[in-house]
């Protein structure tokens, strides 16, 4: 059993292999968290001793001695208006007017298996070890109940937490913020690591140190976002990547999303994280349930590396269904770096050719096939064949490509419409705009109401139709804007708030029923690049476009800042045309190969630009790249450095999970004259076993590197003593190590 609870004592344990989570009954019933970290055992209640805290009110019945208050006490799901001045968990307006939520104590259950969430993403059971408990607090004076519920996977090492608020009264209730969870940690020196960006550079990582006060991660545009990522770590201040405690939380969820840090007057940290509450506002009618997106919660004691192979490897087994990442990844070319929109079928038949000579598997049409579409100004909705560009319409060229012995896949951009579209002249009001205000136009496009069932149909029969009549195996979902002008037209004014939440929701289920009805699809995520790699796609997309920024250097920061949450595995990532078409920087071809290989790895740019060595050099690097594919798709990820590191260089590494195979790439960022030595560390391998290099090539030298014979090693000295390169002359050069146990 991983859950275990303590009626003597009103305690709750949830353990896993490594880590412990307590919690226990207050005495009036409040649900405390007392405890998460490493696994011990033992009471932690003494932690919080019994202190006047002068202007922190006590609750009835606790006012002798003015020891106890809301205000100072740890807990699993805050309330409002009852005494605590801290995050608020959840807020709320009863049909009376009454404002605020005291939760305490009901009732609670321990099943077997993992939780599910109607319409929400979710983590699976995939191995059968899950078990979850289910704690439901009541407020009897509001008619509210709040079901927490932890889904513990013991040998995952990862706990998931949701809630479900239920209005159990006889009269409306308006719920104006619902948190998915609520975190106390009643003491320690935390950093806060977040994941901060904006479009084409993505996931640059930032660490401040908490000051008092409240830290706050958001989105407020309907999506999770370029700007910032629903991830966030909470490390002990001296904590690096292969030491100190880490606690990382990960929202399920797609759509807007705020995650508040505050470090209080006691010097106690505490985490809400949830769903955007700015101009959020749902009803619930007696009776109706509200269901907030999950989170994922991860502790290591060893450092960030440890904390981010828990979370790829939970990400991978038992959140992304695996139909694609459990066998060889295709290898991509897509056209839009190649033709943008101006191609017929003769020039992408071309293009495709070219594809398959580099070793490609599936050959992705881009943006500018449908409607009258030749630039971005029209046609989105407009999903039929333009047969002025495709003469006889996707069929002969789909029979070109499969008749080269490669898939075919399509870009898509369902959410959206442009105004010049026949779907918008027909349906304007499916569209979100204000009435009586002009609206604001994204990319020329505007957003269309998922939360309409009518247009969920459309969306889904539009794509099905397409799916049935084409052999078509990959779709690229872009979405190319984020949600201005909110407004349902189908909703009474007093249901508006719940507008930007209906959108995801029906999001999600567009994408289920696709899934369902096709499941040999692969899907790859995409707003424009990486603006919502997050895990709700995740669990619909096994891979999502990293970002629309393809420069070898740019995304050595891009991919580094994603590996601390996603794997890997999950990031499209693919070798471009130089000059770069996003920064004007020219790269080496096998440096661009390389930093590609440590995603999805694929294509975006015309083969017939290459010349005939690039050709073949790229076709080393596809075949290169299907030698590890295994071992890059469920092997663990090391960060040796970062980026802009002092040592000029950057360099990560995919160990296997017995330890017998290990790949490094090394990325010279910063070639100086008369340089220190290229040395470091390799991670991960066993220190008793001897390893051979069966295989080192540098790329993009100037000139070829010294000579070295030594071939063999023991673990020990590549994990102690380290390694040194030789010396890298040229414009990004580097280097790719493969070692194998003897």
């Amino acid at each position: 059993m991983s859950i275990h609870f303590d009626p003597a004592e009103g305690r709750f344990a949830l353990l896993t292999r490594e880590t412990a989570y307590h919690m226990q009954l207050g005495p009036l019933g409040h649900l405390l968290h007392l405890y998460y970290g490493r696994r011990t055992e033992g009471s932690f209640a003494r932690l919080y001793p019994p202190r006047d805290c002068g202007f922190s009110p006590n609750p009835e019945g606790l006012t002798e001695g003015r020891g106890w208050s809301l205000d100072t006490q740890p807990q699993e799901y805050s309330g409002s208006n009852c005494g605590d001045f801290r995050l608020r968990s959840i807020e709320l307006e009863t049909g009376r007017g009454v404002r605020g939520a005291d939760l305490r104590y009901a009732r609670h259950r321990i099943e077997g298996g993992k939780y599910a969430i109607p319409g929400l993403p979710a983590a699976f059971d995939g191995e059968g070890e899950a078990e979850t408990l289910s704690v439901t607090l009541a407020d009897p004076a509001a008619g509210l109940e709040v079901e927490l519920r932890y889904g513990v996977f013991p040998q995952r090492d990862v706990i998931c937490r949701s809630a479900r608020i239920v209005n159990t009264g006889d009269g409306p209730l308006c719920l104006e913020k619902a948190a998915s969870a609520c975190l106390d940690l009643p003491f320690g020196d935390w950093d806060l690591l977040a994941f901060h960006g904006r479009h084409a550079m993505e996931r640059n990582v930032e660490r401040q140190r908490l000051r008092h006060g409240v830290q706050t991660l958001y989105s407020r545009r309907g999506a999770s976002s370029h700007q910032m990522n629903p991830f966030a770590i909470l490390c002990a201040r001296g904590a690096d990547e292969d030491h100190g405690d880490c606690l990382g939380a990960m929202l399920v969820w797609s759509g807007g999303f705020r995650m508040d840090v505050e470090l209080d007057q006691a010097g106690s940290v505490r985490l809400v994280a949830g769903i955007q509450s700015e101009g959020f506002r749902w009803t619930l009618e007696p009776g109706e349930a509200f269901e907030t997106p999950e989170l994922l919660l991860a502790f290591s004691h060893a450092g960030l590396t440890r904390l981010s192979h828990l979370f790829h490897r939970f990400l991978l087994r038992d959140l992304i269904h695996d139909r694609a990442l459990s066998g060889p990844r295709p290898v991509l070319l897509n056209s839009w770096e190649a033709a943008y929109m101006d191609f017929d079928t003769a020039s992408l038949l071309r293009i495709a050719r070219g594809a398959k000579d580099l070793g490609a598997d599936l050959f992705v049409l881009d943006d500018g096939w449908f409607g009258h579409r030749k630039d971005d100004h029209s046609s989105l909705g407009d999903w039929t064949v333009n047969e002025a560009k495709l003469p006889g319409g996707l069929a002969p060229l789909i029979e070109g490509v499969r008749a080269l012995g490669m898939d075919f896949g399509l870009w898509v951009e369902p959410e959206m419409v442009s105004p010049d579209s026949e779907l918008y002249r027909a349906h304007p009001d499916w569209a979100f705009t204000v009435p009586g205000r002009a609206p604001t136009l994204g990319r020329d496009q505007l957003v269309l109401d998922l939360g309409r069932r009518e247009v969920r149909d459309w969306v889904f029969e539009t794509l099905a139709g397409l799916l049935r009549s084409h052999p078509i195996a990959y779709l690229k979902w872009d979405a190319n804007r984020q949600l201005t002008d909110v407004y349902a037209s189908d909703l009474p004014p007093e249901r508006q708030g719940e507008a930007a939440h209906r959108y995801m929701l029906g999001l999600y289920e567009v994408l289920g029923r696709l899934n369902d009805a096709f499941p040999e699809l692969l899907i790859e995520g995409c707003a424009g690049g990486g603006g919502r790699f997050d895990a709700g796609m995740l669990y619909y997309c096994p891979q999502i476009w990293c970002s629309d920024n393809t420069d070898a250097l740019a995304r050595l920061r891009i991919q580094y800042g994603t590996s601390f949450g996603y794997p890997p595995a999950a990031m499209g990532a693919h070798l471009s045309a130089i000059p770069n078409h996003q920064t004007g920087r020219s790269a080496p071809l096998g440096t661009r190969a390389a930093v590609a290989m440590a995603g999805t790895f694929g294509f975006e740019l015309d083969p017939a630009r290459l010349t005939v060595a690039e050709r073949a050099e790229v076709r080393d690097w596809t075949a290169r790249f299907r030698r590890y594919d295994r071992l890059l798709r469920e092997g663990d990820y090391y960060r040796i450095t970062a980026p802009g590191d002092e040592r000029g260089f950057t360099a990560w590494e995919t160990v296997s999970g017995d330890r017998t195979e290990a790949l490094l790439t090394v990325v010279l960022t910063d070639p100086e004259a008369n340089p220190r030595p290229l040395w470091l560390r390799i991670k991960g391998i066993d220190p008793a076993r001897r390893y051979r290099l069966e295989e080192r090539v540098f790329f993009g030298c100037a000139r070829a590197p010294a000579a070295d014979e030594v071939r063999e090693f023991t673990g020990g000295e590549l994990l102690y003593g380290g390694m040194t390169l030789p010396q890298l002359f040229g414009d990004c050069p580097g280097a790719l190590l493969h070692f194998r146990a003897l």
